[in-house]
């Protein structure tokens, strides 16, 4: 297993999990040449954009609510805090929680920083951070100008740690690290593994933790029907309950590229039973899941009754959108592990995927199990597909949609606007809950059914657009600037 909290920073996922961001071929093949230790990352000649890994860290602990960030860095770096505080404050909302500002301090490195260093600015903030807000802990996030200028941050933050007597939690992600921008939450539960939780002081077998982003809460209605109560980590929850997740029967997560450093850490460290298991998208997913769960804590009879009273309940409506959906064409694009539920769901609908790209790979996740290979699971499932790697590459974007014409596209992070522009339907789902289980397939297929109703809108948007991209490069291979192996 890779997960080493003894070390001071989380090994990247191109070492630990031999991640990658370029590929163009078919879903079995990828998985194919990992199983023959032939899988190599392609390099590409140019590249337009990228992602930082700092970004997925604070997606996980600025909304943490009784704890502060200290973000060791120029002030530009704070350039994504206005959107964070934005779904902090949705997000409140929508948990029935109290709605406030995040608590963050950037230390502000300047050019002088840069050459005399900024140990005593960090030092300052994190005493400033415990003054202003009281927090419980306070996290230490690095920049690549920190990282460039070597400030020792594990140093200070466990000096200052003894002095106002909270968890100081250092965190390493500065963004030229890992070219896998994923790693950013690695790195955020490394640090959570390391400084906040607890061993257990009693085991609680009527808890799960589920590792999620900020979804609408489905699973504590869910869930309560076999008698279970749900722990969702990390967003919202406090330092306190982060102390004791380590108490749970057992771990699930909605999106393993999110959540596999903190499943296999939690069943490594603490003895928490990670389910090992495909996201639940999809019947096939959704069933696979239910019964992992069930297995794991003993409920195998309660989730059976589960899975029996949502089919019944939505096997008329799944029909009835699968014959109107049936050999509509679909494109997807999104994160790794969250499209490859989106594939179950389009594939489960009777839809035709003329194409998907995910904007990254991980061939295997930490707890190194095969039945929680997400992709590999779509293929057994479902059959042979056309998949790419893109990370975020708008012009390899627009070319598959120039290209593919699909009837629709389905989007988690970006893409959409291209989508528009070339007159094609689109939607990008922020909630990674809305399609879970039965239900979840209901919902997509509702949505997708709507939206390609009445195209008027985009059709008339592209017919007054002028796309960015030449004939040149619209008319050409799509991969023309992806490499073969690194070294080419």
């Amino acid at each position: 297993m890779s997960v080493d909290i003894e070390r001071a920073s989380v090994q990247i996922r191109e070492q630990r999990l031999s991640s990658i961001t370029g590929y163009n071929g078919t879903a079995r093949d990828l998985c194919d040449r990992y199983d023959k230790k032939d899988l190599h990352n392609c390099e590409r000649s140019f590249t337009q954009c990228t992602s930082c890994s700092a970004n997925q860290v604070m997606n996980q602990i600025c909304c943490i609510q009784d704890a502060a960030i200290v973000e060791h860095g120029p002030a530009g770096c704070s350039g994504d805090i206005p959107g964070r505080n934005l779904v902090n404050r949705s997000g409140r909302k929508k948990r029935n929680l109290p709605i406030c500002n995040l608590k963050y301090i950037n230390t502000n490195l300047t050019e002088k920083d840069m050459v005399y260093g900024g140990e005593r600015k960090l030092e300052d903030a994190i005493r400033e951070a415990n003054k202003r807000f009281k927090p419980k802990a306070i996290f230490v996030t690095t920049t690549c100008a920190s990282a460039i200028i070597g400030d020792d941050i594990e140093s200070i933050t466990n000096k200052v740690e003894k002095e106002i007597g909270i968890p100081v939690v250092d965190i390493y992600c500065e963004g030229f690290r890992s070219a896998i921008w994923a790693t950013g939450f690695d790195a955020a539960y490394h640090g959570i593994l390391r400084k906040i939780v607890k061993p257990p002081r009693m085991k609680k077998l009527d808890e799960v933790n589920i590792i999620n982003f900020q979804g609408k809460d489905i699973f504590t209605e869910l869930l309560g029907r076999i008698g279970l109560k749900v722990n969702y980590i990390v967003p919202f929850t406090t330092i306190e309950e982060l102390s004791h997740i380590s108490e749970a029967a057992a771990t699930l997560q909605i999106c393993s590229t999110l959540g596999t450093y903190l499943g296999a850490g939690l069943e490594k460290y603490f003895g928490v039973p990670e389910v090992k298991a495909p996201a639940p998208y999809g019947i096939s997913g959704t069933n696979a899941w239910l019964r992992e769960l069930g297995r794991i804590v003993h409920k195998e009879k309660e989730v059976e009754k589960l899975i029996e009273e949502e089919r019944e309940k939505t096997a008329p409506k799944i029909a009835e959108l699968r014959e109107k959906l049936s050999g509509k064409k679909v494109f997807i694009g999104a994160g790794a592990a969250h499209g490859h539920g989106l594939i179950a769901i389009v594939k489960e609908l009777g839809m035709d995927l003329v194409g998907s790209c995910t904007w990254h790979h991980d061939p295997l996740f930490d707890n190194g199990n095969k039945k929680s290979d997400t992709l590999r699971n779509d293929v057994k499932s479902y059959g042979d597909f056309k998949f790419a790697i893109c990370n975020k590459q708008s012009f390899e974007l627009v070319s598959m949609l120039y290209k593919y014409r699909p009837d629709i596209y389905i989007a988690r992070h970006t893409g959409t606007i291209w989508a528009t522009k070339l007159g094609i339907p689109s939607f990008l789902m922020g909630d990674e809950h809305f399609g879970i289980g039965y239900q979840g397939l209901i919902n997509y297929g509702e949505l997708i059914l709507d939206t390609i109703t009445n195209p008027s809108f985009v059709k008339g948007i592209a017919a007054h657009n002028k796309l960015p991209y030449t004939d040149w490069w619209l008319n050409q291979y799509t991969f023309k600037f992806l490499g073969g192996k690194k070294s080419e």
